[in-house]
């Protein structure tokens, strides 16, 4: 589901947003065997690129857009999200996964 400007504006809340008019680019991945029956709500402008992963626009911070995601899905479902900015120090949440499962990705 696309936004426009205002209804992103709209969607989220100013409330929601670090800086009413800072809009990040994020990466979105679930597992598309757990997708929930309806649409996702993805807080921002979406495109798809496959099922279960999006690039979003959205004016929430990281750990928003995260958190409301997951709330949608089914308990236990994986989860990706990640500003494509990001940095090593920061980088993404991921829920479902085993331990150790990204000790690659974080060595660099």
């Amino acid at each position: 589901m696309a936004l426009g400007p205002a209804r992103m504006e709209a969607a989220t809340g100013a409330s929601d947003a670090d800086d009413a008019n800072a809009v990040t680019l994020y990466w979105l991945w679930h597992d598309p065997a757990a997708a929930p029956e309806g649409a996702l709500d993805l807080h921002g402008d979406a495109h798809p690129f496959g099922p279960g992963m999006w690039l979003v626009r959205s004016a929430l911070t990281r750990s928003k857009l995260y958190h409301r995601i997951k709330w949608q899905l089914p308990e236990g479902t994986p989860l990706a999200c990640a500003p494509l900015g990001d940095d090593p120090a920061g980088w993404p949440k991921f829920k479902g996964m085993e331990p150790g499962a990204l000790g690659w990705l974080r060595g660099g």
